[in-house]
């Protein structure tokens, strides 16, 4: 059974910063693409960032050289490392893996993350 656990989110202050994590199971872990998305409300779903299998990472533009996304083979785990969070990233934020380069095959439950003083 495929799983894909996230956590570490909360209320964060603008300029702090939150990490959040993606335990995974049930999969081959390092040959999986790992991605973060993001979906705030009554907005569509949006990419934030992707780290292939070989630790290649891409993010979108909105949160490049402040988020930082990386993993652990070992734990099985992705992360997130949200600097200088500002309101507009509010969003419940959902972690993926894609196994073969042809799409995000599974998706965990999010987590919500608000920004706000």
């Amino acid at each position: 059974q495929v799983q894909l656990v996230e956590s570490g989110g909360g209320l964060v202050q603008p300029g702090g910063s939150l990490r959040l994590s993606c335990a995974a199971s049930g999969i081959s872990f390092s040959i999986y693409a790992m991605g973060w998305y993001r979906q705030a409300p009554g907005k569509q779903r949006e990419a934030v960032a992707v780290i292939t299998s070989g630790g290649v990472t891409n993010y979108a533009d909105s949160v490049k050289g402040r988020f930082t996304i990386s993993r652990d083979n070992a734990k099985n785990t992705v992360y997130l490392q949200m600097n200088n969070p500002k309101p507009e990233d509010t969003a419940v934020y959902y972690c993926c893996g894609d196994p073969n380069g042809r799409g995000y095959a599974y998706w965990g439950q999010g987590t919500q993350v608000t920004v706000s003083s």
